[in-house]
């Protein structure tokens, strides 16, 4: 009998024509190779988050968009497969809608029951797969997991564990080897779902395909297990967050436990701990380079050498601090408070103590915490000590081997912990990490700067490979992705720098009427421009060429806008005021505008200024979304919208004041790039409307569509955000649906041109000096934001200089790129900081009495 080999393929890996084609071709040559193939599948990409979401909408009962959306990703697949979705998926579409029914009528949804229905995502993805299969001539067999994976009931686990994060046994089962061998051809089969001792489908909580595949190559005595995915295997760093990031071209079991456990999302931490049991050497492979060699994960080598050989960052940790002066010397102080945790159900992932003091954090992913299990749990820990809870919080973690060994040549690294705030430190003794526990929005920033530090010399060897730039370089030129603009128009560019004054900043006008095109696809009814971003006048007077409104946060641009467009009528102004004057209302009135109440306590305390009008509602769903902490705007630190539970009594002073809520307003945060996120905002804000608000016709979604800032990044899908919306307004016809974005219009239009003053080196750091500082763009000092930058006076040459990129200003904070890669450099040369479009001039100050930079458009060919 051939050997089994497992393959798991992710949810980016199943969810085109194109990749089960890739599937295809990879499980032929496992064949020719001799291997019987197991292949384990996800649902498709962002399934399984959008059926989270039915869920918490079928609540509410405004679970039909959402519904509509999932079958109609699926439909689409099963038509570009030439499959039928009907005879296949059928009886799938009606058990989501039975089960979202179910909710909708009970208002509730069960660990029991959200388990039955969000494993419909890998049964739907594995049907459609395994037909395809068969369809293009493989011989494929279906088969249910459910019936090949039984989950181990554990001592003290409640309800939300023992269905949403169960554990499966991964012992050699010869008579599941004999029963599978008896299938024809290759076998496909589900991540993620099992079943327990009863018969009920559970799940191997999120990420849990990857554990799924380690069980049944554990099962099967396999010889390889083959983890396929988007990236082409475990990189030194996040290789999306951090461009300079290697290859780890070998690792050992523990090795990338660490590295899995400690942030990295290539695998899931726990099915690495069932290969390393049998010995079973686990592969990473990139399912779109399936030539890329990939990362190999095997018996270690012994080596006494320290060596780092990842940053990793994890983040949404909560940290539980117990504090009590009588623990010290008492014996079973901690047995009796970890007793405490397991009567919870909560793992407790790392631990620190002091002679007053333990403190543990707890990991999400492991435990399904909420509110009221954390206050359930402070509540008995009280009986022993005084608890706190602080988060969110990340861990920056250090991987390697021997680490103790090389402490003193991690010094100038660890010297960028200086001034955060460290919670927790720890250093297990198995000597493979070191951890650091910090406040959540400064891991990203802190991981890169340790990487550029710990691997900036780093040159390729048996350990570590290309970087994630390098590997992405063949990639855009097989896929023809669209060099940036500022590269095609460097020579006009290089010369206006140094025909004029820099710093520059230069705006292109058919990249602005592109993102406009963009944005008129949609089936919005209208689009407001959000001022603040950009206010050249030249790109204000586009804009309003092409219909476009204004969103403005002040009197001071409606001045501006009024005064480029004296005859521009009122309606195509839109004012959102926060924490404003009574004047700032009175001046948006005074202009025609449509004037965004963000608060209750203008209407309670100035009624008279709202008394007959018509206004709009500014509302916080609860939860912010972005690319940084000071970029959300929902949620409870956020400062911006009326909570839901405050939206009654709106409704009620509002009546009496004889003031019409005519639109709801939502805003979630910037940078935002899942396709889904303002189908959400629709289908909330229509449902306050049904509820609550009769004279509501419009939906304002907001804006924060995202863009690529960084190589690697996955672009906004605009199609699919479009095709997402028309569900929404046929579901909800008697609304119209507004957008209010900025960054998306401008930003890919903008650059900021300097020129080279001065270079320095301190032993191992180099300095690139600048004419541009913090007060011509602010965002990388105050946002950690990541710009491109690029020396066009040598554009093409080889990049062999690591250094910062610094500007005059006297500040440490002064620095617009870590450990960017450029030519050598010299003064004078033309350098470019590119996504410059947007909170750029906008943003910028006379700091140090330095002369904000100057604007240039750049006209279409």
């Amino acid at each position: 009998m051939s050997a089994w080999i497992v393959l798991k393929f992710g949810g980016t890996s199943v969810s085109t024509r194109e990749r089960w084609e890739t599937i295809a071709q990879v499980a032929r040559a496992r064949v020719a190779e001799g291997f019987r193939p197991l292949v384990v599948c996800s649902a498709l990409t962002t399934i399984s988050n959008q059926l989270e979401a039915l869920l918490h909408h079928a609540v509410d009962g405004d679970h039909e968009p959402i519904l509509a959306a999932i079958e109609e990703k699926h439909r689409s697949l099963a038509a570009d497969m030439g499959v039928d979705a009907d005879e296949l998926l059928g009886s799938h579409f009606a058990e989501l809608r039975r089960l979202a029914l179910g909710v909708s009528l009970i208002r509730d949804a069960s660990p029991k029951l959200k388990a039955r229905l969000m494993a419909t995502g890998e049964l739907m993805s594995t049907v459609l797969g395994a037909a395809f299969l068969r369809r293009i001539g493989v011989d494929a067999t279906w088969c249910d997991a459910r019936e090949m994976l039984q989950a181990v009931r554990e001592p003290n686990t409640n309800e939300g564990r023992r269905f949403l994060n169960a554990t499966c046994g991964a012992t050699p089962d010869p008579e599941l080897q004999a029963r599978l061998a008896a299938l024809p051809g290759i076998l496909v089969t589900q991540g993620f779902i099992a079943r327990d001792e009863e018969g009920e489908t559970v799940l191997l909580g999120r990420g849990g395909s990857d554990t799924s595949a380690a069980y049944l190559a554990a099962r099967l005595a396999a010889a390889r297990l083959e983890i396929w995915t988007d990236v082409p295997g475990m990189f030194t760093a996040n290789p999306r967050q951090v461009g300079s990031a290697r290859l780890l071209r070998h690792l050992g079991y523990e090795e990338a436990q660490e590295i899995a456990t400690t942030g990295a999302k290539v695998l899931h931490p726990r099915c690495i701990e069932p290969a390393r049991r049998h010995g079973i050497p686990l592969h990473v492979k990139c399912t779109t380079e399936p030539e890329l060699e990939g990362t190999v994960i095997s018996t270690e080598i012994a080596d006494g050498n320290g060596q780092v050989k990842a940053v990793s960052a994890r983040a949404g940790l909560t940290l539980v601090s117990m504090e009590s002066l009588g623990m010290w010397q008492q014996v079973g102080f901690l047995a009796d408070v970890f007793a405490t945790f397991q009567r919870h159900g909560l793992s407790i992932d790392s631990v620190a103590t002091s002679e007053s003091n333990v403190t543990v954090s707890l990991d999400p992913g492991a435990n399904g915490l909420d509110r009221a299990a954390l206050q359930a749990l402070t509540a008995d820990l009280s009986r022993h000590c005084t608890a706190k809870v602080i988060g969110p919080c990340a861990a920056v973690s250090l991987v390697g081997r021997n680490i103790r060994s090389i402490l003193h040549r991690l010094a100038p690294a660890l010297e960028v912990f200086e001034e955060q705030r460290i919670y927790l430190l720890t250093q297990a003794a198995s000597d493979l990490n070191l951890t650091f526990v910090m406040d959540e929005e400064q891991a990203e920033a802190l991981v890169a700067k340790l990487h550029a530090l710990l691997f900036g010399d780093v040159q390729p060897d048996g350990t570590f490979g290309p970087t994630w730039r390098e590997l992405q370089g063949p990639a855009e030129k097989r896929n023809a992705v669209p060099e940036s603009w500022w590269r095609r128009k460097a020579e006009k560019l290089v010369a206006l720098a140094n025909e004029g004054q820099t710093p520059l900043y230069v705006y292109d006008e058919e990249t602005l009427a592109e993102s406009v095109g963009h944005l008129h696809s949609l089936p919005v009814d209208r689009v407001f421009y959000a001022v603040k971003a950009n206010w050249n006048p030249e790109i204000l007077r586009r804009f309003e060429a092409e219909g476009i409104g204004f969103e403005c946060v002040s009197p001071g641009e409606i001045a501006h806008v009024k005064a480029l467009f004296p005859d521009l009528p009122g309606e195509r102004i839109l004012f959102t005021p926060n924490f404003a004057p009574a004047l700032d209302y009175v001046r948006g009135f005074e202009a025609g505008a449509w004037v965004t109440l963000d608060n209750l306590y203008p209407l309670q305390q100035w009624p008279a200024l709202f008394a007959g009008r018509s206004i709009f509602v500014r509302v916080d769903p609860g939860q912010g979304d972005g690319h940084h902490k000071h970029v959300k705007t929902a949620g409870n630190y956020s400062k911006f919208g009326v909570p839901v539970d405050e939206l009654p009594a709106l409704a009620e002073i509002a009546a009496k004041n004889g003031t019409k809520i005519v639109g709801l307003h939502a805003h979630v945060g910037s940078g935002i790039r899942t396709a889904e996120r303002w189908m959400q905002t629709a289908t909330f804000l229509a449902a306050q409307a049904d509820a609550l608000f009769p004279d509501v016709r419009i939906l304002d979604l907001g804006g924060g569509l995202g863009i690529v800032e960084k190589p690697g990044q996955e672009p906004l899908d605009i199609e699919a955000v479009g095709r997402n919306l028309a569900q929404v307004k046929a579901a909800h016809p008697r609304f119209e649906l507004w957008l209010e974005p900025g960054r998306y219009l401008v930003a890919r239009a903008g650059v900021l041109l300097a020129k080279v003053t001065q270079l320095k080196q301190k032993e191992d750091q180099a300095y690139v000096g600048i004419d541009a500082g913090m007060n011509a763009l602010i965002r990388p000092a105050l946002y950690g934001a990541f710009h491109e930058i690029a020396n066009l006076s040598r554009l093409g040459e080889a990049t062999t200089l690591r250094a910062d990129v610094v500007g005059p200003i006297c500040e440490t904070g002064d620095v617009l790129g870590h450990g960017r890669m450029l030519p050598p450099t010299q003064e004078g040369d033309v350098v470019l900081v590119a996504t410059a479009g947007a909170y750029g001039r906008a943003m910028s100050s006379e700091y140090n009495l330095r002369s904000p930079p100057a604007e240039r458009l750049l006209p279409r060919d």
